[in-house]
């Protein structure tokens, strides 16, 4: 059985605090999940030209903020190399299917949060353990495609409302 990861202490867990206070007001809209991102841009139509011209660069180091993963873990879940991401360092701005699959962590990572009640070292145990409904893989290696990613949504979903897996 593999070790837990260990996870160092968010130090921006603000987003989380305010992704929660919105959630608890109702006040969550479209795609707000991006807010992890430090995107202010919800609605679909703004989003996918943001996606399509590719994030600005400090998107990914706001993620790995807001999620205090372990950057190889984060890395293997977008699909993107340490030499890759050193390139879109340089440059300022990841490609559009870098992007697309950024936004699809942070969606799968907040839809973690809120089925944890906002709490973020559970969110991050749970989405690195085994999970016998996903085949004994962890959501997070399962959701590094997009069917997959829908899967775990889909958990997430049953959990929430506490039908058997």
């Amino acid at each position: 059985m593999p070790k837990p990861l260990e996870f160092k202490i968010n130090s921006e867990s603000g987003v989380i605090d305010r992704i929660w206070a919105k959630r608890e007001a109702g006040e969550l809209v479209g795609h707000y999940y991006v807010m992890f991102l430090g995107l202010r841009t919800f609605d679909t139509p703004n989003l996918l030209e943001r996606v399509k011209k590719g994030l600005s660069y400090s998107t990914w180091e706001r993620f790995e903020r807001n999620t205090a993963l372990p950057k190889d873990t984060i890395r293997t879940f977008v699909q993107i190399s340490q030499r890759t991401l050193n390139r879109r360092k340089e440059a300022g701005r990841l490609l559009p299917d870098e992007s697309d699959r950024l936004i699809r962590a942070s969606r799968i990572f907040v839809a973690t949060l809120e089925l944890f009640e906002g709490d973020a070292a559970l969110s991050r145990q749970w989405l690195t353990s085994s999970q016998s409904a996903l085949g004994g893989s962890t959501p997070l290696d399962y959701a590094t495609t997009e069917i997959g990613a829908k899967e775990v949504e889909n958990l997430i979903g049953r959990l929430e409302y506490g039908i058997p897996s």
